[in-house]
């Protein structure tokens, strides 16, 4: 049996597309305002395709977007006469009344793109069931993972302020403090700053650990200490975790109770008081969330120096860097390393451009498991040595206690008392500072609230140690 034919085209607006088109040959600032949402497969005409895919490539460059520039990247790509010439250039800009309202021709552009994907899913799914199979259930799992990867595909989103993801959790107004210019941002964790001088403006910093070690945890504490104690402007972009998990991971940590219980709302009364005291807290901590699931390296670029633009920026946290995409056709299609390498540079370019410290944290090869002991090198950086090479500073996170049981470690160190068993310590490794010197610090892990602590808290002038043994409650509490 054959496929009903459909009797008219799929949903476009050329009208739409030019009118994007335009806006970018007669001001490149719009490829700021239009590259997070749309992409070149995105256009229904094929020339405009070809024209849009030529200001990224131009913008990638960092070279002029004009009709000038555009016509010469089109006969670079011997494309110029199949997309029109000089003549469709000229004609496009002479009909765009204004760029005024760019990003809504942009989101008419994908909506369009959003259905016409739903149009080929359903054909598929269409022919998966015309083929009848044996098992139903395999012709679900696929439909729904046409429909999956579909979804995954709107990678546009807004940022989130941080006070807007806790009040749907509890229903709390925001409110925001003012900027103050920062010379460096420091982490919050006391040896580690003392160690780096903070974070300067223009550094590329790489958090490297092994899963589940704890480097989005330690990511968010300094997003949070920046925020809070520097009134630093703070953008967040995690491609792993929602908005929501990450607020709520942080409101645990800020209040000291234990997030399982927190989703399930099984708090105490007295609990109850210190996630209403964490959560006004956080919510004047100017933090921006971006949870795109799938992100590029451009589209960053963009929402970052769109925040900047409006709000001001202080710090950029990436999680992770070797989840991030590249987009255009000269990096990524071939292999991994060239990807990685060209993501890195542009972090590193970004840093630069926007004059702020950008801190992206990266997965390391395994490697480590299996090497005694369990210390992370800078070779253990996955798929690209450029890594290395860009970053100013590479800091490594390990914590002893996930490779080594107490009887391990009683084996091992005969000499020592059960007590040095490194229960709760995370060992924060500075391998390499283009600007300074390396070590070794530690810090405390609470692994019941997903926090990283200085073995000391610090009050004014007084310092308190912590009980390394008693992961239930604040010191006080």
């Amino acid at each position: 049996m054959t496929l009903p034919q459909l009797e008219r085209l799929p949903p476009h607006d050329i009208e739409a597309e030019e009118a994007v088109i335009a806006a970018l040959l007669v001001d490149s600032e719009a490829i700021y305002r239009v590259s997070p949402i749309i992409k070149p497969s995105d256009f229904f005409r094929e020339k405009n395709a070809w024209i849009y895919e030529a200001c990224v490539e131009l913008w990638n460059r960092d070279e002029a977007i004009n009709q000038i520039t555009v016509a010469h990247e089109l006969a670079r790509n011997e494309r110029l006469e199949d997309a029109g010439g000089q003549a469709y250039l000229s004609e496009i800009i002479r009909q765009l009344p204004t760029t005024v309202g760019i990003e809504y021709y942009a989101q008419l552009v994908k909506r369009d793109s959003t259905y016409r994907g739903l149009i080929n899913a359903a054909t598929g799914i269409m022919q998966m069931a015309y083929e009848a199979p044996a098992e139903v259930e395999s012709v679900f799992a696929r439909a729904e993972d046409l429909l999956h990867r579909l979804r995954g595909g709107e990678n546009f989103r807004e940022f989130v302020h941080i006070s807007q993801v806790l009040q749907s959790f509890l229903e709390q107004d925001a409110a925001e403090e003012e900027r103050k210019a920062l010379d460096a941002i420091m982490s919050g964790y006391s040896d580690l700053d003392i160690l780096l001088g903070g974070f300067k403006r223009s550094d590329l910093v790489i958090i490297g650990a092994r899963p589940s070690v704890g480097k989005s945890s330690f990511a968010l504490g300094i997003a949070r200490n920046a925020a809070i104690h520097q009134k630093a402007n703070v953008a967040f972009f995690s491609l792993e975790m929602s908005a929501e998990q990450l607020a709520v991971r942080l409101l645990s940590s800020e209040s000291g109770v234990d997030s399982t219980r927190l989703r399930l709302g099984q708090q105490t009364e007295l609990e109850e008081r210190r996630i209403i005291r964490a959560t006004g807290e956080l919510s004047e901590a100017n933090i921006w969330f971006d949870d795109s699931p799938t992100l590029t390296a451009a589209e960053m670029r963009a929402k970052a120096r769109r925040l900047a633009g409006e709000r001001g920026l202080d710090l950029i946290v990436v999680d992770y860097l070797q989840l991030m995409q590249s987009e255009g056709s000269n990096y990524g299609r071939e292999n991994r390393v060239q990807e990685i390498s060209y993501i890195s540079r542009t972090l590193k370019g970004l840093a630069r451009e926007l004059d702020v410290p950008v801190v992206a944290l990266a997965q390391l090869s395994r490697a480590v498991e299996h090497r005694q002991p369990h210390t992370p090198q800078l070779s253990d950086l996955r798929d690209s040595g450029s890594i290395e090479q860009d970053a100013d500073i590479v800091i490594f996170l390990s914590r002893e206690e996930m490779y080594v049981t107490p009887e391990q470690w009683a084996q091992l160190h005969p000499d020592m008392p059960e007590s040095a068993y490194p229960r709760g310590v995370a060992q924060i490794s500075v391998a390499k500072h283009r600007n300074g010197p390396t070590g070794q610090v530690d810090l405390r892990f609470r692994k019941r609230l997903a926090k990283f602590e200085d073995w000391i808290l610090r009050t004014g002038d007084a310092a308190e140690p912590i009980d390394i043994d008693a992961d239930v409650d604040y010191p006080g509490e």
